[in-house]
C-alpha cells in the first residue's frame, strides 16, 4: 500500500497559513506596520490605492535589512527577533513568528526595497516565489509593497468585504497603533487623500484629538497605578462621553495592542452607574508588565493574551479608574454656545430640550452632559462649608411637570430629576444596609409564596443562604414553592411582593464567577428604583430640600444607578445669554 500522507509544497503550506494570518487587507497593514515598528521607525507611513486591496505600502526609517536577510524573510519561520525556546517566554517585540511576510507573499505579488544605508536591495515576490533580486539605491530604512492581495486565491478576494469597511478596519487599527506608540509619527492615505497623521512627540492626548477630536480630548482625564506587578497609565472620559460599542476602549500591553474580555469587563464595570449599561467609555490604557507574566503567543494574530496574575490587574485597572471619577465634580453644565442663537429681528428665542440625535459617528455625548463644570475642589467650593460635599449648596424654588426641581445658588439655575435623585440616594442606602453587619428584618402579616419552574427552583434552592444572609425568612413550601415570612427593613412598603421577586430574578440570573458585592449592587439598583418618586408626583418645599440635601451626601450624586443624569447646570452667564440680556 502506498503512504498517503506527504509532506506539503512550502508554498502550499504558506497558502494554508495565510489563512489564519492574512485575513483582510488589515491584517496585512498590521503585520507590516508592527515589523516597522520593531525595527525601530520613528517615522511610518502607509498608501494604499483601493483601500488596499489593489496596493498596500509601507514605507519607514527603520534599521532596514542586508542582502540575505532581504531574501531569507520570505522564507516561513524565519526571524531576528527570537532565537530559543526561552525567547518565548520573554517576548518583547511585537512580532516573533516568522510566518506573516511568507504568508503574505504566497497570497500577492510584493516588492522589498530595503537598505542599512549604503547598498540597497530589492527583492520580488509573486505567489511566494521570488522572481528577482538585485542591488538598488536606497535611504536606510524599508519600503515594502503589497500588490493584488488574493489575486491567486479567488475565493478569499470574493470574501473581501466592501472598499469602505476594508479601510475603516485599517484605519481603526492605525488608530490603536498611533495611541500604542505615540512617539511614532504615522500617515495613512487612500488613494492619494491623507486620511490621518500624527506628529510623534509622545503626547497621547494628541493622537485622541487626532482620532476624536477636541470635543472628546478635552472630556479625557489622565489616569496612573500600579502595584507589585503592574504599572497602568493612560486616559479615561469622563462618564458622559460613550460609545455604542467597545471599539473605544484600547488596552496596550508593552507596546502590543490587545483583546482580553475580561479586562474590558473591568474597565466598564468601574463606569457602573456613572453610564447606562449598554454604552462604553473611551479609554486608553497601557499596561507595564514583565514579559514572563503575559502570554501573546496563543493565537496567530498575537491579539489575545493571557495574564498570569489576571486578578491583582483586574482590581488595579478598576480601582484606579473608580478613585478618578469620584476625584471629578460631574455636575452637567448646559452651555449656551453663541453661534447656536440666531439673531433676528422678530423671531424670539426657541429654546428646545428635547434629547439630541446621535452624531454620525460612534461616540456621543449623553443627552444633557454638554460641557461638565470640572474643577478642582478648592475652587468649585471655595464659598460653600463643607468642601467634602460635591454639589454645592443650593436651594428649591419649584416644580416643574411633577418631575425636575428648580433649584438655585449663587452660581446659576440646577435643575433636577427627582426620580433619578432618588434613586441614587435609595440605592447607595440599600449598598450601605446590605453590607452592613447590624441587619434588621419586619415579619409581614401574610407570608408570600411564590411558585418557579423546577430547573429555576433547583437554583433558587441552592442561593436560599444567600437570601437569608440579606434577613429574608425564606423556606421551601409545597413542590417547586418558596414562602417569606420577614424580608429586610429597607424593601419598599406597599411593594414589598413585586421587590422581592425581582430580587430573586437577580439571584436566578447570578454568574458563574460570584462577585457578592457586584451581587449587592444589582439588587441594590433593582430595588431602588421601586422605593423612589415617580415622575409627575408634586412634592413639597420642604419634601424638595430634604431630598436636595439627601443627594449631597452621596458618594455619587451626579447620576442615578442607571447612569442618567441627576442634576444639570445653567451660568447665570449662560441664562442672559439665553434671554439675549448679555453682549454678545
Amino acid at each position: 500500500m502506498m503512504a498517503v500522507i506527504k509532506v506539503l509544497d512550502e508554498v502550499l503550506a504558506n497558502k494554508i497559513a495565510a489563512g489564519e494570518v492574512v485575513e483582510r487587507c488589515a491584517s496585512v497593514v498590521k503585520e507590516l506596520v508592527e515589523n516597522s515598528i520593531d525595527a525601530l521607525s520613528t517615522e511610518i507611513r502607509v498608501e494604499l490605492k483601493e483601500s488596499g486591496i489593489k496596493e498596500i505600502k509601507v514605507i519607514d526609517n527603520g534599521i532596514g535589512m542586508d542582502k540575505d536577510d532581504a531574501v531569507n524573510c520570505f522564507s516561513r519561520h524565519a526571524t531576528s527577533k527570537i532565537k530559543d525556546e526561552d525567547d518565548l517566554y520573554h517576548i518583547a517585540t511585537l512580532g516573533f513568528r516568522g510566518e506573516a511576510l511568507a504568508s503574505i507573499a504566497s497570497v500577492s505579488k510584493v516588492e522589498l526595497i530595503t537598505s542599512l544605508g549604503s547598498v540597497g536591495t530589492t527583492v520580488n515576490v509573486s505567489g511566494g516565489k521570488i522572481t528577482s533580486v538585485k542591488n538598488s539605491d536606497a535611504r536606510t530604512g524599508t519600503i515594502m509593497t503589497v500588490r493584488d492581495l488574493f489575486y491567486n486565491t479567488p475565493a478569499r478576494l470574493k470574501h473581501l468585504k466592501s472598499l469602505y469597511t476594508e479601510l475603516a478596519n485599517i484605519t481603526e487599527y492605525i488608530n490603536k497603533l498611533a495611541l500604542a506608540h505615540p512617539n511614532i509619527r504615522f500617515s495613512l492615505s487612500n488613494d492619494g487623500k491623507v486620511l490621518f497623521k500624527t506628529d510623534g512627540n509622545g503626547d497621547i492626548l494628541k493622537v485622541i484629538n487626532a482620532i476624536y477630536g477636541l470635543g472628546v480630548t478635552k472630556k479625557m482625564v489622565e489616569i496612573t497605578g500600579e502595584n507589585n506587578d503592574y504599572t497602568i497609565s493612560g486616559y479615561i472620559s469622563l462618564p458622559e462621553v460613550h460609545r455604542a460599542n467597545r471599539n473605544g476602549m484600547v488596552t496596550i500591553v508593552n507596546g502590543r495592542n490587545v483583546r482580553n474580555a475580561e479586562l474590558n469587563r473591568e474597565i466598564n464595570e468601574a463606569y457602573h452607574s456613572y453610564k447606562p449599561d449598554n454604552r462604553y467609555p473611551v479609554v486608553v490604557l497601557n499596561i507595564e508588565v514583565d514579559t514572563s507574566l503575559v502570554d501573546v503567543n496563543i493565537h496567530p494574530t498575537k491579539m489575545d493574551v493571557k495574564f498570569s496574575k489576571q486578578e491583582a490587574l483586574n482590581e488595579l485597572v478598576r480601582k484606579t479608574i473608580q478613585d478618578k471619577l469620584k476625584e471629578k465634580t460631574l455636575i452637567p453644565h448646559i452651555e449656551v454656545k453663541k453661534e447656536s442663537i440666531k439673531k433676528e429681528k422678530v423671531t424670539p428665542l426657541t429654546l428646545n430640550f428635547d434629547t439630541p440625535k446621535e452624531e454620525p459617528e460612534e461616540i456621543i455625548l449623553n443627552d444633557m452632559f454638554i460641557e461638565p463644570m470640572i474643577k478642582e475642589e478648592s475652587e468649585t467650593y471655595e464659598v460653600h462649608e463643607d468642601v467634602k460635599e460635591k454639589l454645592p449648596l443650593i436651594y428649591p424654588v419649584g416644580l416643574v411637570h411633577g418631575t425636575y426641581i428648580i433649584c438655585q445658588n449663587e452660581l446659576g439655575m440646577y435643575i433636577i430629576d427627582q426620580h433619578a435623585a432618588k434613586e441614587r440616594i435609595n440605592y447607595e442606602m440599600i449598598k450601605k444596609k446590605l453590607a452592613s453587619k447590624k441587619k434588621e428584618k419586619t415579619s409581614l402579616l401574610f407570608p408570600i409564596t411564590i411558585e418557579y419552574p423546577n430547573d429555576e427552583f433547583i437554583v433558587l434552592k441552592e442561593n436560599f443562604e444567600l437570601l437569608r444572609d440579606m434577613n429574608f425568612d425564606i423556606d421551601e413550601f409545597g413542590v417547586n414553592s418558596i414562602i417569606i415570612k420577614a424580608h429586610p427593613v429597607w424593601l419598599p412598603m406597599g411593594y414589598e411582593d413585586e421587590a422581592i421577586r425581582r430580587i430573586i430574578e437577580v439571584v436566578l440570573q447570578k454568574e458563574k464567577d460570584f462577585d457578592l458585592l457586584r451581587f449587592y449592587d444589582h439588587v441594590a439598583a433593582t430595588v431602588a428604583c421601586k422605593m423612589s418618586i415617580k415622575a409627575n408626583t408634586s412634592i413639597t418645599l420642604e419634601e424638595m430640600q430634604h431630598l436636595v440635601d439627601d443627594l449631597r451626601k452621596c458618594d455619587n450624586p451626579f447620576n442615578c444607578p442607571h447612569g442618567r443624569p441627576t442634576t444639570i447646570y445653567y451660568t447665570i452667564s449662560d441664562l442672559e445669554k439665553m434671554f439675549k440680556r448679555s453682549g454678545f
